[in-house]
C-alpha cells in the first residue's frame, strides 16, 4: 500500500510539474492577444517622427502577472525588454496584479468570488506563500522587476524618483538602447488592511498605486463592484499616507464616488493609469467629462487604454478618446495607458506603437501634441510628483 502510495504521488508530482511548464504560456496566449480589423499603412514620416521622439512612455502594462522572463524576447504577450528597445520605448509602468475574481466584468463582482491568481500561482509553481497572502505576491512582483533589471546589464532602470529620472534621462541622450519602467500596484486589496504595508510597499519600489481593482475592499468602492461606495475611513488614511510619501494615486478601476472623494481630498496631482471615456464609448469602465475636467483641474494626468473596454477595439478609437481629451481639457492632460499584457485584447503590442502615430497624424494632430501624448506628459508629470530623491 505504501508503495503504491509513493507511486501515485510520483505521478501527481510529475503531472504537476508538466502544468508549470505547460500551463501558464498556454494560458497567457489565450488572454493577451493583438487583434485588428482594419488594415493599416505606416507612411515613411509616421515612422520617421515616431523614431525622432526623445521620449516614449505607458502608463500600464501587467507584465509581471505572467511570470516570464521580460529580459528575452518571446511571440506572444504584449511587452518584454527587448520589443521596448525595438519599438524606442523609454519608460514602461509594470504594475501589480494580486487578485482576479473568477467571471471578471466590468458591472458587478463580489470579493469573495474565487480568485484565479491563486490557481494562476499555483501553475507557476509558486510557494504557498503567494497562495495565502496578497500582500506577498505584491512584494515578489516587485522584486522580480528588480531581478530582470540586474539581469538585463544595467540597460534596463527602475525609477523610483525625480533624481533617478533625470539622470536616466540624460543617460539615453547617448544610448537609446537603454529603458526604464516603474512599479505600480491594482488594488490596495494586497496592503491585507495594514496601513504599515503603504510604507512597506513603497520601500520595495512602488511609486504608484489604485485603491481598487475589480471589487471592493477595505479601502472602498470599485467601478466594478457591488456597494459603489466612496472612501472609507481606512481608505482616507490610505490615500494621506500616499500623498506623504509621494506615491501617486492612480483612480483606475475606482467608483466614480470614490474620484469625487480623492479628488477632494487629495493634496497631490492623481492619475488614471489606463481607461477610456464615456464620450467615445459608455462603459462603466470610463471616465465622465466630469471626472475628465475635475483631474484636469488637480494637475493630473489621464493614460488611454488599447483594450476593448476602453475603446471600440481599433488605432482609430484610440486615436478618437485621445482626441476627445484633448478637446476638452487640453493635450497636456493625456497619454498612453495601453494595459498591456492585463489579460486584453489591444489591436498593437508595444511594437506597434508607430502605428499609433500615423493615426494621430491622420486625425490632424501636430508634431507637438503627438510628441507630449507619446510621452512628454508623462515625463513632466513624474519629474514633477515622484519622490524628489
Amino acid at each position: 500500500m505504501l508503495k503504491k502510495l509513493r507511486y501515485l504521488l510520483a505521478i501527481l508530482l510529475l503531472i504537476y510539474l508538466l502544468a508549470i511548464f505547460i500551463a501558464p504560456p498556454l494560458f497567457e496566449k489565450k488572454l493577451n492577444l493583438v487583434e485588428f480589423k482594419n488594415p493599416r499603412q505606416l507612411s515613411s514620416g509616421a515612422e520617421d517622427l515616431y523614431y525622432s521622439l526623445p521620449f516614449i512612455a505607458d502608463l500600464h502594462c501587467d507584465a509581471l502577472l505572467w511570470d516570464r522572463d521580460l529580459t528575452k524576447k518571446v511571440g506572444y504577450g504584449h511587452v518584454d525588454f527587448p520589443r521596448m528597445q525595438k519599438a524606442n520605448v523609454a519608460l514602461e509602468a509594470f504594475t501589480i496584479v494580486t487578485k482576479s475574481p473568477k467571471g471578471q466584468n466590468f458591472k458587478s463582482n463580489s470579493a469573495d468570488s474565487f480568485d484565479m491568481i491563486t490557481l494562476l500561482n499555483f501553475l507557476q509553481g509558486k510557494g504557498p506563500g503567494q497562495w495565502f497572502s496578497l500582500y506577498n505576491r505584491a512584494e515578489y512582483q516587485a522584486r522580480e522587476l528588480h531581478r530582470f533589471a540586474k539581469k538585463y546589464d544595467d540597460k534596463f532602470n527602475i525609477i523610483t524618483s525625480q533624481k533617478e529620472l533625470l539622470h536616466y534621462i540624460e543617460q539615453r541622450k547617448t544610448n537609446k538602447s537603454l529603458i526604464a519602467g516603474f512599479l505600480g500596484i491594482e488594488g490596495a486589496h494586497c496592503l491585507e488592511g495594514k496601513l504599515e504595508n503603504v510604507q512597506q510597499l513603497y520601500d520595495e519600489g512602488i511609486r504608484m498605486m489604485a485603491p481598487t481593482h475589480f471589487f471592493d475592499n477595505k479601502l472602498g468602492g470599485s467601478a466594478h463592484g457591488i456597494s459603489g461606495e466612496g472612501l472609507t475611513e481606512f481608505g482616507k488614511q490610505v490615500i494621506k499616507e500616499m500623498n506623504r510619501l509621494s506615491m501617486i494615486v492612480d483612480l483606475s478601476h475606482i467608483s466614480p464616488k470614490m474620484i469625487d472623494d480623492i479628488l477632494e481630498l487629495s493634496t497631490r496631482p492623481v492619475i488614471v493609469s489606463h481607461t477610456g471615456v464615456k464620450g467615445t464609448k459608455d462603459s462603466p469602465r470610463n471616465l465622465s467629462d466630469d471626472h475628465i475636467k475635475g483631474i484636469a483641474a488637480n494637475g493630473g494626468l489621464i493614460g488611454i487604454g488599447f483594450f476593448k473596454g476602453a475603446v471600440k477595439g481599433e488605432i482609430v478609437d484610440i486615436v478618437a478618446a485621445i482626441k476627445y481629451v484633448r478637446d476638452l481639457v487640453g493635450i497636456e492632460f493625456v497619454a498612453l495607458g495601453s494595459d498591456f499584457d492585463g489579460a486584453a485584447t489591444t489591436p498593437i503590442d508595444i511594437t506597434g506603437l508607430p502605428y499609433l502615430v500615423q493615426g494621430l497624424m491622420d486625425a490632424g494632430f501636430t508634431s507637438k501634441e503627438i510628441e507630449a501624448v507619446m510621452g512628454e506628459n508623462v515625463k513632466r508629470f513624474l519629474l514633477d510628483n515622484l519622490p524628489a530623491e
